[in-house]
């Protein structure tokens, strides 16, 4: 198991690990005879949360194959690491990007986004997604161009789209993704509806960290749908798993001046 032990050299038996673990007994308890704690997992299912390594004051959870935990100033007091109003300008300034300039992105940025994309919630840290970069625009446009065929197939979809695809047209060599340079795809290998939660949080993660870089993204829906209708879509760009969904990034070619207007809703349990 990933979790090998304790440091007995630093462990100050705080317990504190103990009420970290998620479910603990099953992976790790105190023996009373030797007076430490101990990890046992006879079944190899901890989740792998690390939950005990990040809450452990003296840093004394041995570990391996989990990759590698970090810290910096301020973890212990997130509030000083960015306000609330910061973080709440940056939020809101989150815009679905449909027009990017002709460059592509440097592939030292595409791969910090990736690296907060796997920083995500998972239920049950789950992590069981997969991830596809998409940047040869032959593929690109052979994707846009199957979904064209796909969602104007329905008579539904195509009362709903097919005027607004004839203007993406004229507008875009590659309509469904806006001439975007890269179409990034996340995947899953299991047919479960958390799985669909799962994979928003993680490309929520990874728009919020292209907004940091100074890049544009946006949730393409069009490309979910038709491989929901066509699975065989996938294959175009060789990509496999039940739950898929992609959004397009690149640099934005467009600039807001204002965070447009929202009418806010009640919260119910505030008065």
């Amino acid at each position: 198991m990933p979790i090998i032990g304790i440091d007995y050299e630093k462990c100050t038996n705080c317990n504190i690990c103990l009420s970290a673990c998620p479910d603990p007994e099953r992976y790790i308890k105190r023996d009373e005879e030797q007076n430490k704690i101990i990890f046992e997992d006879p079944q190899k299912r901890c989740i792998l949360c690390g939950q005990c390594i990040a809450q452990c004051p003296e840093d004394a959870i041995l570990y391996e194959g989990m990759g590698q935990s970090f810290t910096f100033e301020s973890i212990e007091n997130l509030k000083k690491v960015v306000s609330y109003d910061n973080l709440f300008n940056f939020l809101a300034s989150l815009r679905s990007i449909r027009h990017y300039k002709k460059e592509n992105v440097p592939i030292e940025l595409l791969n910090k986004v990736f690296k907060a994309m796997q920083y995500a919630a998972t239920g049950a840290n789950m992590k069981s997604e997969n991830y596809s970069l998409i940047s040869n625009p032959q593929t690109i446009e052979a994707l846009s161009d199957a979904v064209l065929e796909e969602l104007l197939k329905d008579p539904s979809t195509k009362d709903q789209w097919e005027k607004q695809f004839e203007r993406l047209k004229k507008m875009y060599r590659i309509p469904i993704y806006f001439d975007a340079p890269h179409v990034i795809f996340v995947s899953s290998p299991f047919n479960m509806m958390i799985e669909g939660f799962n994979i928003g949080n993680i490309i929520t993660y990874g728009r919020l960290a292209a907004q940091a870089l100074g890049l544009g993204t946006c949730w393409n829906g069009w490309t979910q749908l038709a491989i929901q209708k066509n699975p065989k879509i996938k294959k175009i760009a060789n990509i496999r798993g039940f739950v898929v969904a992609p959004f397009t990034i690149g640099y934005p070619d467009i600039t807001y001046y204002r965070v447009p207007p929202h009418a806010l809703k009640e919260f119910n349990g505030l008065e």
